[in-house]
Parts: structure tokens; sequence; C-alpha cells
């Protein structure tokens, strides 16, 4: 079987990248963008970084900012609704993976009317066409949903978060502006964080991992042990460093799939709404420790060795794993985030339901180790 490895067609990256966006526009041929971005970032002014070089180019543009931080069901179809209202041919996203992944569901249901219903796109969706062009800007240094063939999408209406899996969503242009990221606060800085090195991690250790995605995946790693607490205390070139970090994880689980970190956070965003990064930075380790029981496990070596644990080489497989876990727990705790479910709200009676949910995920195929509902709820237990 062969190995499958999509990225976009361009990429840019650095602080100050952003100017390359009217350029990008032009070349492409685009007549009038529909600009998707949330109202924080159209507060706080991080947005107007953006829609400054449309303007200063001429570049006609509508804005949507009506997303939820776990974007729903609702909030695509809106956008879908504007984008042909406003007689746009193309898409340009700012924010984070809410605001990205929203506006992937918008290019595919543009372009694939038939999943106009939305919650039909879960899974691999076997749409026809190609998404419509969309540029995508992260202003958070976590998701790399500009690199990724994946998007999250919450159906309130049956309190889960869907995992589309599409080629088609992959925007045609990444921008990659550490100025972008510069206004993040300290807990949101910490939880994107943490969410690209489960992306690395699990990346690294999935069942479709190969040698391909284990070079940018450690490599990820490596980068998000040297800045990311830097990054969280407000450093720019840590940030930087993390805005290329983040994509480089992107890189591999788009490519190869994740495991039950992913289908474990998932429904605590669906059930209460906690930041996808926080609930995997939380989960991280307690699944770790149920996947060192795997064929992943002598890959615990190099996840220690990236983390920067000496002579991890020399260690035994066991040893490895207990240094790595400990590496990223001590990596997690020095920047804030919490280490068990009952500190974020989670209700007790709903980790059987969480359990089923999570087992269902579309991330749970590629977990290093078989797994079952019971025997994610006993971690779910372990966690609380």
């Amino acid at each position: 079987m062969a190995n499958r490895f999509i990225l976009n067609e361009t990429s840019y990256f650095g602080a100050g990248a952003r100017e390359s966006l009217a350029d990008e526009i032009k070349a492409r041929g685009f007549k009038k963008i529909l600009f998707v971005t949330d109202k924080v970032l159209l507060e706080c002014g991080v947005a107007k970084q953006v829609t400054d070089v449309m303007d200063k180019a001429a570049i006609a543009y509508d804005t949507y900012s009506d997303i939820k931080a776990n974007p729903t069901v609702k909030n695509v179809q809106d956008g879908v609704k504007l984008f042909k209202e406003c007689g746009a041919d193309a898409l340009v996203a700012v924010g984070g993976g809410s605001v990205m992944d929203t506006a992937k569901g918008i290019s595919i249901i543009v372009a694939n009317p038939e999943y106009s219903d939305v919650v039909s796109l879960e899974g691999v969706a076997p749409t026809k066409n190609k998404g419509i062009p969309l540029i995508a800007m992260p202003t958070t240094s976590g998701t790399a949903a500009e690199v990724t063939i994946n998007y999250v999408i919450t159906d309130e209406a049956n309190k889960k978060k869907m995992v589309c899996v599409d080629p088609h969503d992959i925007p045609v242009v990444a921008i990659v502006d550490s100025d972008l990221m510069m206004g993040m606060p300290k807990g949101l800085c910490a939880s994107t964080g943490m969410d690209a090195l489960t992306h690395a991690i699990e990346g690294y250790i999935t069942l479709g991992a190969w040698e391909m995605s284990d070079m940018v995946e450690i490599k990820a790693i490596e980068l998000i042990h040297q800045s990311l607490f830097d990054s969280v205390n407000g450093d720019p070139k840590a940030r930087e460093t993390m805005a290329l970090a983040q994509y480089v994880a992107g890189m591999g689980f788009s490519n190869v799939g994740l495991g039950i970190v992913h289908s474990m956070a998932h429904p605590l965003g669906a059930f209460y709404d906690t930041p996808h990064g926080v609930a995997n930075a939380l989960l991280l380790p307690y699944v770790l420790e149920y996947n060192a029981e795997s064929p992943a496990k002598p890959k615990f070596k190099g996840i220690a060795k990236a983390m920067g644990v000496k002579h991890a080489k020399k260690m035994t497989d066991d040893e490895a794993v207990k240094a790595a876990i400990d590496a990223i727990r001590e990596l997690s705790v020095s920047i804030g985030i919490p280490q068990k479910l009952s500190e974020i709200g989670v209700k007790e009676e709903d980790l059987q339901a969480l359990s089923v949910a999570a087992f269902n995920d579309v991330c749970t195929g590629g977990n290093p180790r078989p797994t079952s509902p019971e025997e994610i709820l006993e971690i779910y237990k372990k966690a609380f």
C-alpha cells in the first residue's frame, strides 16, 4: 500500500509574512473575498493587520465573524449563505482552529452543495469537488489547520464533535505570520502549544506513521520542547519558532492520523465546550501511559530525546516511557495546564457517555493500541 502525503500548494513563514497575501490573491485572479475571522480578533485589532493589507491593495471583501470557540453546524451554514450572497470567489481565514475549520466547512459545502446539512461530512466524506479556494492565516500556535486535511465541527443537537477528513478542504495557501500570534494571552498560548505537542506525539506513534511523518513529528516535538515555555511568557523569537513547530506537526498528523487523546478530547468539547488544547494537554500523559503497552513502545526513546531527556538512547524502553511522560508533565505544569478533569468542570456521572463517544470518534482507529469503551473509561477515571 502506498503512503500518501498532502500539503498546501504554497506556504509562507515568518514575521510579516501577511504582506504576501495581496500578491497571492491577485496572482490567483480572485475578485471578491469572504474574510472569515472571529469577533475577538476584530475587537483586539489582530484581524486589522490582515484587512489593512487587503485595503492597501484595493481588494474587495466582506467579513464573517459569527463563529463560536467550538464552531457549530449553524456557524458553517450561515457562512455558506453569506459567501453566496456577497458574490465571493475565495476565502481568507484569520484565526485559530475554530475559524479555519469553519472556513473549511464553508469551502467544501459551496463546492459540494449536496452536503449542506454539514453533518453528512463527518468522517471521510466522498466529496467530488475541490473546495472553494481558501487562504489560511493562523493566529494561534497549535491547531495547524492551515496545513491539514481535517476540520472539526460541533453538532450541538447530538452533543457531538464531528471530525471531517477530506483532501478537498486543504487551503491552497498558508501564511504563518508570528506577528498575528503576538497578542495571544498566556493561557491560550499554553493550551494551543500543548495541542501542537499532542499532534506531534500522536502523529509519531499512530498506526499510520512512517519514515516521512516520523521525521517531521520528531522535529516538531524538539522545537516545541525548546520554545513553548518562552513562547507562553511572550518571547517573540519563541513565538515565531512555535508558529513553525505547530505547522510542522500538522504536516505529519494530517497525513497519518492521530489517536485516542483526540478521541477523548473531542467529547469534552462537545459536552462542556472545553477548549480543545486544554483537553488534549490534560489527557496526553494518561493516554501515553496506556499506549506505552503497544508496538509503539520503542518510539518513546525518540520522544524522550526530543523532549530534552539526557541519555535517552541508553535507557531501557520502560525507563524511556517514564522519562518521556515525566518531561511532558513537567512542561505542562510549568505553563499552567490543569492536570485533572475535575478541575475543568467534568462531571463524574458523564464519564460513561464520554467513553462511548470517544470510542466512536474517527481518531480511535489510528491509536497504536486497540481499545474499547471500557478501557477508555478507565483512562478518564484515572484523569478525573
